[in-house]
C-alpha cells in the first residue's frame, strides 16, 4: 500500500481537509499504514497537482478555513486500478527478529525485559482492537454497528440493516490485525519462554 492510495480511499469514504484527514489516519487507517502529518499534507498536494483530487469551495470563506478536499474522476481510477493490480507480498523486516538473531550470537542478556515490553504492547492492542470488534461488529463476523474510532470507517449502518460488502471487508481488515497481534503475543511468549529454559551461556562464549 502507498500513501497516495490510503488518502484517496480515506476521501473517498468522505471528503475532509488535511488537518481532519490527519486526525483521521491517527484513528483509523494509521493503525496498518502510518504516515506523518508532514507526509499527508505533501501528498495531498502531489495529488491535487497531478488532478486526483480538488479543494472544495467554500460556501463562505472566511479566514482560517481549513480546505476540503475531494476526489476527482482521475483519483478514482487510480484507485480501482491499484486495487487489481499485482504486488508481490513485502518481505518482513523486523528489528526485534534481527536482534533476536544476534542474541544468538552475544547472548541474551536484557533482551527477556524487552520482549516483556513488546509483549505488553501487542497485548494491549489486541485488547484495542477487541474492544473495537465488540462495539463495531457485535453481530459477528461481517456485522457492522456504531461509530469506530479504529482501523474501520467512521460511519456504519446500525445492527438492523443488514452488513453491506463494504462493511465486511472492513472487518476483514480489523481481523486481520488481530490476527496479527495474536500472532506476536503467542510467539513473544513462546519466545520467553525458551530464552528461560536456555542453560547460561559461559562467559565469553
Amino acid at each position: 500500500m502507498s500513501l497516495p492510495h490510503a488518502i484517496l480511499t480515506a476521501l473517498l469514504e468522505r471528503p475532509s481537509s488535511g488537518l481532519e484527514l490527519t486526525r483521521r489516519f491517527d484513528r483509523s487507517i494509521g493503525y496498518f499504514w502510518s504516515a506523518t502529518h508532514q507526509q499527508i499534507y505533501r501528498e495531498l498536494g502531489r495529488l491535487e497537482r497531478s488532478g486526483c483530487i480538488r479543494a472544495l469551495a467554500a460556501e463562505r470563506p472566511a479566514r482560517g478555513r481549513k480546505k476540503e478536499y475531494e476526489v476527482l474522476p482521475a483519483g478514482r481510477a487510480e484507485l480501482t486500478g491499484w486495487v487489481s493490480r499485482r504486488e508481490d507480498p513485502k518481505p518482513v523486516r523486523d528489528p526485534l527478529l534481527l536482534r533476536m538473531r544476534a542474541a544468538a550470537v552475544v547472548g541474551t542478556d536484557g533482551l527477556p525485559d524487552e520482549l516483556r515490553r513488546h509483549l505488553a504492547l501487542h497485548e494491549r492492542q489486541l485488547a484495542d482492537y477487541a474492544d473495537i470488534e465488540a462495539r463495531d461488529f457485535s453481530g459477528g463476523p461481517g456485522t457492522a454497528a456504531g461509530t469506530t474510532t479504529g482501523p474501520t470507517p467512521e460511519k456504519i449502518p446500525e445492527p438492523t440493516e443488514a452488513p453491506t460488502e463494504a462493511d465486511r471487508l472492513r472487518h476483514l481488515v480489523l481481523r486481520a490485525g488481530m490476527d496479527l497481534e495474536r500472532r506476536w503475543v503467542d510467539w513473544l511468549t513462546e519466545a520467553l519462554r525458551e530464552i528461560s529454559a536456555a542453560p547460561a551461556r559461559p562467559d565469553g562464549a
